[in-house]
C-alpha cells in the first residue's frame, strides 16, 4: 500500500470525497470557493473550502466522533472563521498596500495543540485556552509574513439560541517584520503589541 503524500500547502492529505465505512447518510461533495487569494504557482486562483464528506472524513481521521447531520451547519461556519481570520490578516496588512499589491495566502497549518506563547501566558492569568490554532503564511511582495491565529469560543450569553460565537486573535508572528507591524499598530491605534 503506497503512503499517501502530505499536501505542503495545508499539511494534509489529498482530498477524500468517498464515504466513510459506517457512514450513515450521503454527504455533500460539492465545495465552496473561498475569498482568500492563493500565492506562490498558484497566483491567480482562490482557496478552495473543503466539501462536508471532506470534513466529516477528516474529523473521523483526527479520531472525533462527527454526526453526519451536523456537517451542512459545521462546514459553513468553518468557512465563515476563515473569512473573518482572512478580513484580520487583511487588516493589519493594509499598512503595506502602497508597497505591494494585495498578499495572498501561500500556505497553512492547523496546530490545535500547540498553544501560542501569548495564549499560555493568558493561560496562566485564568483566561481559557484556544480551541484551536493557526499560522498561515502571507506572500508580501516576495516576503513570507506568518500570522498566529488563536481560536477562542465567544460569549455564549451574548448569542441567540442557535448563534455560535467565535473570538479570533489574530498577529503577525514574533519576526523582525512582525514586531515593526505590531510597533506600528500600537503606535497608531493603541493596539496590536502583544
Amino acid at each position: 500500500m503506497q503512503q499517501e503524500q502530505i499536501n505542503p500547502l495545508n499539511n494534509m492529505l489529498p482530498p477524500n470525497q468517498a464515504p466513510a465505512p459506517g457512514q450513515k447518510q450521503q454527504l455533500s461533495i460539492d465545495r465552496e470557493k473561498s475569498s482568500i487569494p492563493m500565492g506562490g504557482k498558484f497566483e491567480g486562483q482562490v482557496w478552495v473550502y473543503p466539501s462536508e464528506q471532506m470534513f466529516f472524513n477528516a474529523m473521523r481521521r483526527k479520531s472525533w466522533d462527527p454526526e453526519e447531520r451536523d456537517m451542512s451547519v459545521i462546514v459553513p461556519i468553518h468557512n465563515a472563521v476563515n473569512e473573518q481570520a482572512w478580513r484580520k490578516i487583511m487588516e493589519w496588512e493594509s499598512v503595506h498596500k502602497t508597497e505591494c499589491g494585495q498578499p495572498r495566502l501561500l500556505q497553512f497549518q492547523g496546530k490545535p495543540k500547540e498553544y501560542s506563547p501569548k495564549a499560555r501566558i493568558m493561560n496562566f492569568f485564568g483566561y481559557t485556552l484556544p480551541f484551536d490554532r493557526h499560522d498561515w503564511v502571507v506572500d508580501r511582495c516576495g516576503k513570507r509574513i506568518t500570522y498566529v491565529i488563536d481560536f477562542y469560543s465567544g460569549d455564549t450569553k451574548a448569542t441567540k439560541p442557535g448563534q455560535v460565537s467565535f473570538y479570533l486573535d489574530v498577529r503577525p508572528a514574533i519576526s523582525w517584520e512582525g514586531v515593526k507591524d505590531r510597533l506600528y499598530r500600537f503606535a497608531t491605534t493603541g493596539s496590536g503589541l502583544f
